[in-house]
């Protein structure tokens, strides 16, 4: 596979989010010339090396000068402000396009394809979907609690998910950024396991050196602190069927990660070691 030239310009949007983030990360090590989204330059804290603009996904107006001379783009098909499909992709795509990118992938954030993902698709550009199955940064709302008690607190014990490291996320991203063979290409992401949440919280507490302990809540215990939590119904229904009712997809384990990138997925306990401080290690 030929791989992008280090001089081409390759745009990161939500530049300071979980993938956003270990993205620019990984560009910069291999050499590539980053431009970095983000809504206050200022305040994100960035690696030396990448080229911080102001802009937002939503605000179409503000994306002109980030797109300029760029060669290739990582896009976000959700506003990451309350994670809505975008409303603006076609003008996102049409503004990409005429700025002459050439590749693209994107980060879906639903099970199905919101306007910028199908905007994307009947673009002609050079397009790789990302759809990870679950972040495994989800966990960190159990971080106040691991905290100040020690226990995780949460419904549905038995129920399995896949979930991805991040950075595993962004390496695909990378590879399909920079390298050919990737174009069309519909990619699912998990980790090497699907796990529970007892044994999410056993990982948390190996990771910590000192005992974490589940406590599981029913149902209506789960559905009132959602509601608590200002949660509305049709986000409750949704939490409610990926729990009692999940996809197959969601807890099935697939090699998508090491057969793009030739590096085995991150495991959940290696996710938990580097994330200890959150949790009070």
């Amino acid at each position: 596979m030929s791989e992008t030239a280090p001089q081409t310009t390759i745009l990161v949007t939500g530049a300071t989010g979980n993938v956003g983030r270990p993205l620019v990360e990984q560009l910069l090590a291999a050499g590539h010339r980053v431009r970095a989204l983000t809504r206050d330059p200022a305040k994100a804290n960035l690696p030396a090396g990448a080229e911080a603009v102001a802009g937002d996904l939503a605000d179409t107006a503000s994306l002109a000068a980030a797109f300029e001379g760029v060669g290739a783009a990582h896009l976000i098909g959700f506003d990451a402000a309350d994670f809505a499909p975008l409303a603006n992709g076609a003008e996102i795509v049409d503004l990409a396009v005429g700025a002459g990118v050439r590749k693209v992938t994107v980060l879906r954030g639903d099970v199905t394809r919101g306007p910028l993902e199908e905007a994307v698709v009947a673009s002609g550009l050079e397009w790789t979907e990302l759809a990870p199955v679950e972040f495994m940064s989800n966990v960190l709302e159990w971080a106040e609690s691991v905290r100040t008690e020690g226990v995780v607190r949460d419904a549905f014990p038995e129920a399995r998910s896949a979930l991805v490291h991040e950075a595993d996320i962004a390496a695909v991203a990378a590879t399909a950024l920079t390298t050919d063979g990737h174009a069309g290409a519909e990619y699912w992401l998990t980790g090497p396991e699907a796990l529970t949440h007892p044994e999410k919280v056993r990982a948390i507490g190996e990771a910590l050196g000192r005992e974490v302990r589940y406590v599981e809540l029913t149902r209506d215990e789960i559905v009132a602190r959602w509601r608590a939590e200002g949660w509305s119904e049709p986000d409750i229904e949704f939490f409610l069927a990926m729990r009692t009712d999940p996809p197959a997809a969601g807890a099935t384990v697939l090699p998508t990660v090491e057969r793009v990138t030739g590096r085995p997925a991150r495991t959940f306990a290696q996710w938990a070691r580097e994330n200890a401080a959150a949790f009070g290690g």
